[in-house]
């Protein structure tokens, strides 16, 4: 009877397996390459019977032969006298065809193998067991094929992450200048802004091995299990330093800790706060971490000594999604001015840029169309912006409001000397808040520089947009502070209404000294919109100029 059962499975094997080979002896592409010139020159003569185009190519089928061309190469035009037909992929056919012959293969040998076998005698008792295997599996390395060539538009990321490269291609040129490298590398930044991609290119381009764990792996049900993975990823990274480690979304593990019981998330902080301590003698090995949450994580992991670099990676400038956007349009077919779609995709990171080319490529395929145009742009950005729905998006008008807000603020901030670097017109923030001790008037201007875009807006549009609320939200908080918590009232008790007396002055002296800098405004301006960022130091110089 086994016997019977044998032969029959391999009738079916057999049977299946001649069904696969027939279907791909009728199905697989067996049309010769031909040339451009050769193309046009039997388009021209009338002797091709037929055209059929696929993502790939353009087949072309005359009397005695069947030819192909890559559809890149071809225009629209060219098949103006022939009627098109769409092939869906016959290719795509040959696939799923084998993918489901094996699967049926595979089924069947499983069962059989199931049914005979000892090996799976008493399968139930074991799946607990199995279950701890596979939750055991070992921290390998993986290799990245990532470079900063692949990336666009990180240039100043790329320059601030070239010296840890150099630091771990050659630690004895430091250490014999006194230097130590540093332990850890913090990005910080919105989603999609390719803080992984970074990362992996960090890794390709030192050479080293690049041990890869996401924040929530190390989050087990079981305690003790999150600070055993810790220490086993540390431990795979020292023997085979120089060596990465990178920890994606870092908040999952780590978060402030609130003095509520947490066992499990706590112990596999604290081992990751002792790992990050324990290998400051091992030459060669940086933790570089990604979060878009920095002022949820603890304090312990921030200090000096354990991520002593933050990187912020900001979205991209008008020049960086340029630069972005032809990267993902290299081997799509184009007519296209980068810079076109640049201006139209304010807001959009680096993911988003890569779904609209994406989403623009396949709307030109649907259409049979052979290259991507502005129009496809047109026509897909409101479904990339939908579904994106985290991402800021700005039509022209509130764009021309958004730089007059940021100008205010920026001109605000470099007048009372605020710490900041450069201020992007994608970005709220200008300076983050801080706790550090601040004097009466370090409050007034901070609050100023916050009402500086409403006041602006007031002054230019005589209405501000509704995303003055963040400023105006931290502007009340720091007045309140300053009246009942500071003592920087009129008294030490502050009186009814006092806030309101407060944040008038205020908002009328912010009004008075923009007036004044109207031209330094109009200047900053100009330079937003042209470049959607400035620094500090450029602002000053529209200052100086009008002084």
């Amino acid at each position: 009877m086994p016997n019977s059962k044998t032969n029959r499975i391999l009738l079916y094997v057999s049977t299946f397996i001649i069904i696969a080979l027939v279907l791909f002896a009728i199905l697989r592409d067996n049309a010769s390459d031909i040339t451009l010139f050769n193309a046009q020159k039997i388009l021209d003569n009338r002797s091709v019977k037929s055209v059929t185009i696929t993502k790939d190519y353009v087949y072309l089928k005359t009397d005695n032969e069947f030819y192909r061309i890559a559809s890149s190469q071809v225009t629209p035009k060219m098949f103006v006298n022939y009627k098109v037909e769409v092939d869906s992929g016959s290719s795509v056919i040959v696939y799923i065809l084998f993918g489901v012959l094996f699967l049926g293969i595979g089924t069947l040998l499983l069962r059989w193998w199931q049914k005979h076998s000892p090996l799976f005698e008493g399968v139930g008792a074991q799946s607990a067991s199995r279950v701890d295997i596979t939750q055991n599996t070992p921290v390998e390395a993986i290799k990245s094929d990532v470079k900063f060539s692949d990336i666009g538009g990180i240039s100043d990321v790329k320059i601030e992450l070239e010296e840890i490269i150099d630091f771990i291609k050659n630690p004895k040129r430091y250490k014999s200048f006194g230097a130590r490298m540093p332990r850890g590398v913090l990005l910080v930044g919105p989603p999609g802004v390719g803080k992984t991609m970074i990362a992996k290119a960090v890794a390709h381009e030192a050479g080293v091995p690049f041990f890869y764990q996401s924040g929530a792996s190390f989050v087990q049900i079981y305690v003790g299990m999150g600070a055993k993975r810790v220490h086993e990823l540390f431990h795979a990274a020292k023997n085979n330093a120089p060596s990465i480690i990178f920890i994606d979304e870092i908040d999952a593990v780590g978060k402030k800790r609130d003095g509520q019981r947490s066992d499990e998330r706590e112990a596999t902080l604290n081992q990751l706060l002792t790992e990050m301590d324990g290998f400051e003698n091992q030459s060669g090995i940086i933790v570089i971490a990604a979060t878009n949450k920095i002022e949820v994580l603890d304090s312990a992991l921030l200090r000096s000594g354990r991520f002593d670099r933050r990187v912020f990676v900001e979205l991209p400038t008008k020049r960086e999604r340029a630069s972005i956007l032809e990267k993902y349009l290299n081997k799509v077919p184009h007519d296209l001015d980068v810079m076109a779609v640049a201006n139209m995709t304010v807001g959009f990171n680096g993911a988003s840029l890569a779904a609209l080319v994406n989403e623009a490529a396949l709307l030109a395929l649907r259409q049979n169309d052979f290259q991507v145009n502005i129009e496809h742009f047109h026509q897909v950005k409101d479904k990339v912006m939908f579904g994106k729905k985290k991402l800021q998006m700005l039509s022209d008008k509130q764009k021309e409001y958004r730089v007059t807000y940021q100008a205010a603020k920026a001109i605000t901030a470099t007048y009372f000397d605020l710490p900041f670097e450069k201020l992007m017109l994608s970005n709220e923030k200008l300076t983050p808040t801080t706790d550090e001790p601040l004097i009466k008037h370090e409050l007034e201007a901070r609050i100023k520089m916050l009402l500086a875009g409403m006041v602006a807006s007031d002054i230019k549009y005589g209405e501000h947009a509704s995303s003055a609320k963040v400023d105006l939200d931290e502007a009340k908080e720091l007045v309140n502070k300053m009246l009942q918590d500071y003592g920087m009232g009129s008294s030490l008790i502050s009186v009814n209404e006092e806030d309101i007396t407060l944040m008038g002055r205020l908002y009328n002296e912010t009004r008075l000294l923009l007036e004044s800098m109207n031209g330094a405004i109009q200047g900053v301006e100009d330079i937003l919109n042209e470049r959607e960022s400035i620094t500090k130091l450029d602002v000053k110089k529209e200052i100086d100029a009008l002084l």
